[in-house]
């Protein structure tokens, strides 16, 4: 049996296809090749283009052009006519980099590349996506995440194939690397047999930028004393992704003891050990897409959790959410504005037989339902309706068989953690209440006659 290094290119890149669409759920075969015109891309690109012509597979090509580089309108017309003269379907977009200034060049670079790249899939239906990083960016890779002491997680490196909703924008789109086990001096041997054209950034020898560093100055001395690293430190790679996949197996496992609805229950996370513990609790701002935390972070917000008392209302807050405590329960939540009913006015407003009326200052939608139970739809028309939040004190009864209660007392039954109720709405007919979002109807104002009935019900609009 051939070794890998026995094999012919095409021979490598056409087993990692198989392998890759062997591993992913693809919604068709069409691919296709971010493309940038530099050397990587364009070995990737004519490796892709012989294997679409031989399976009669559509083939594209997608260019982003960042405006960072004076060069750009250049790459991209080379790209373009590179694509027509193979007869590859090649389309671009312009982006501007965001957050740049809290970010770096680098990473907002990055970010805005792949969500273009995202855009580009979806409007050409196109659900695998090809890119060009080889066996020295893996070790590239690797290095980084050592230097910046990143847990098993960051050790993997890149995997050959995943799906990158993240970057992408799309859980339905694949990311995949087919190149991963050929080194960039294989492929620009390829380049140099096949005299492929390809171009040239000069940012790539900017030793400001920490990949380049690495590349120019750091991996030629590691080369120098320890040849042929980058293969050994992609299989140290490929030994932490599975770690990493045993790691997301106990996790998954360990979530099936302490998950309970949208949270975790904090009695079941202590009954863990502190590294068992942390590693579910990391798989769970993964799989709620949160930006990983460092260790020191995780590490506070457990003691937190774990020390707070019962009836706390504990918040800890993280860049991208908020980490809240209810009844021996921990929960994510999303980053909102706090609603001050001071501040807030009260909207009045008629109903005039729609079926939902937006609220944009209260984030939701009041919606009107049929109901066996509600308000007559010919009272309610006639009456001057007003929606706030709750300023304190407001009674319901949400049935005849029922008390009338303090709104307090419903959330409490009804399990409605205290940042909700601040969120939900109550809606007035003149000073009397009619509805409690996260509670109900008020009962007082039923309807007996046999006649078409409506019911209220609040939705928060979508995070």
């Amino acid at each position: 049996m051939k070794n890998q290094q026995t094999l012919g290119i095409d021979d490598v890149f056409e087993r990692a296809l198989a392998v890759i669409r062997a591993r992913v759920f693809l919604s068709g075969p069409a691919m296709a090749v971010a493309y940038s015109g530099g050397l990587d891309s364009s070995v990737l690109l004519h490796l892709a283009h012989r294997h679409a012509q031989k399976n009669g597979i559509p083939l594209f090509a997608f260019h982003v052009h960042h405006g960072l580089s004076a060069d750009g309108d250049a790459w991209l017309a080379h790209c373009d006519a590179e694509c027509a003269r193979l007869g590859i379907t090649f389309a671009a977009q312009r982006v501007r980099l965001a957050g740049a200034e809290s970010s770096g060049i680098e990473a907002a670079a990055r970010s805005s590349r792949y969500a273009a790249l995202g855009a580009m899939c979806r409007a050409h239906q196109v659900p695998l996506l090809l890119t060009a990083h080889h066996q020295d960016d893996q070790a590239e890779t690797v290095l980084l995440q050592l230097l910046r002491g990143s847990g098993v997680a960051g050790l993997s490196g890149m995997d050959s194939a995943n799906c990158a909703a993240d970057l992408l924008g799309d859980a339905e789109l694949v990311m995949a690397r087919p190149l991963l086990s050929l080194s960039r001096l294989q492929l620009a041997e390829v380049v140099r047999a096949e005299s492929i054209v390809h171009v040239d950034d000069a940012s790539n020898l900017d030793t400001r930028y920490a990949r380049n560093a690495l590349r120019h100055e750091v991996m030629p001395a590691l080369d120098k004393f320890f040849p042929g690293f980058q293969h050994r430190l992609a299989r140290t790679a490929g030994h932490a992704q599975a770690a990493q996949r045993l790691l997301i197996e106990l996790a998954r496992q360990d979530m099936a003891l302490c998950g309970v609805a949208e949270g975790i229950d904090i009695s079941r996370l202590r009954t863990l050990s502190a590294d068992r513990a942390d590693n579910l609790l990391r798989y769970w701002f993964g799989s709620r897409g949160v930006r990983m935390p460092s260790t020191s972070w995780l590490l506070e917000m457990r003691t937190q959790l774990y020390e707070a008392k019962p009836d706390a209302q504990l918040c800890v807050t993280h860049a991208d959410c908020h980490i809240r405590r209810h009844r021996d329960h921990v929960f994510i939540t999303p980053h909102r504005v706090a609603f001050d009913p001071e501040e807030l006015p009260v909207f009045g407003f008629r109903w005039n037989g729609e079926a939902q009326l937006d609220f944009p200052e209260l984030d939701g939608v009041l919606l009107f339902e049929s109901a066996e139970q509600g308000v007559a739809i010919s009272w309610l028309t006639q009456q001057a309706l007003s929606i706030s939040v709750r300023s304190g004190g407001e009674r319901l009864k949400p049935a005849p068989n029922r008390s009338t209660r303090a709104l307090k007392y419903h959330y409490q039954a009804g399990n409605i953690p205290a940042w909700e109720r601040e969120r939900l709405p109550v809606v007035r007919v003149g000073k009397k209440l009619l509805f409690a979002a996260g509670v109900g109807m008020d009962c007082h104002h039923f309807s007996v006659e046999e006649e078409p009935r409506i019911a209220l019900r609040w939705v928060f609009n979508p995070d």
